[in-house]
């Protein structure tokens, strides 16, 4: 059973970061009901009107992704439950917060002799996604004072990850077995 801590990791001095990219890991959990028709979404601390997946940085101190996305998962939605399957990698390629011109490069586009811009950095982070059927939800727990948690269908959370302009976690969403109703 994992450990249920009563304050949140924070900093980024145990932070581990890819050796090939550079990009920051992430672990988090596609946090589903039992009958996996609604997925349990938290607030961003960044921003309070955007709903988001449970995710976080894997530290140097963690034996393995699970373990990471079960502890974000516990610190920012307050659940627990039971890894049900590994949904794999998902490169964030959204554009770094600090723009670096190095990684613009000119290539030449095929026929017309016309130039085209190409844009290329590597993945801002590594996201490793699991798939976690939720068994308890706790009111008190490590961010219950930063963050709101809802259930939201297929269709919303569709929409609120499209609002909240995060690819990579609707990547992961869709990699996920959440039942697929278009209806609210």
């Amino acid at each position: 059973m994992m450990e249920r801590s009563k304050i949140s990791r924070v900093g980024r001095k145990n932070q581990v970061y890819s050796e090939v990219t550079g990009a920051r890991i992430v672990a988090g959990c596609v946090c589903l009901n039992g009958t996996k028709d609604k997925v349990l979404m938290i607030t961003s601390s960044a921003h309070k009107d955007r709903w988001i997946l449970p995710k976080g940085g894997v530290e140097s101190d963690e034996p393995n992704y699970e373990t990471t996305a079960q502890r974000e998962t516990w610190e920012e939605a307050g659940c627990t439950g039971t890894v049900t399957q590994s949904l794999g990698v998902v490169q964030d390629m959204r554009p770094p917060k600090e723009w670096n011109t190095k990684f613009r490069k000119q290539i030449e586009s095929s026929g017309d002799g016309d130039t085209q811009e190409i844009i290329t950095h590597p993945p801002r982070s590594e996201f490793h996604f699991f798939e976690l059927q939720v068994d308890q939800i706790f009111e008190e727990f490590p961010e219950s004072n930063k963050r709101q948690r809802k259930y939201f269908s297929y269709t919303d959370a569709r929409k609120e990850l499209l609002k909240a302009k995060r690819p990579e976690l609707l990547e992961a969403l869709e990699r996920s077995g959440i039942k697929r109703s278009y209806n609210s």
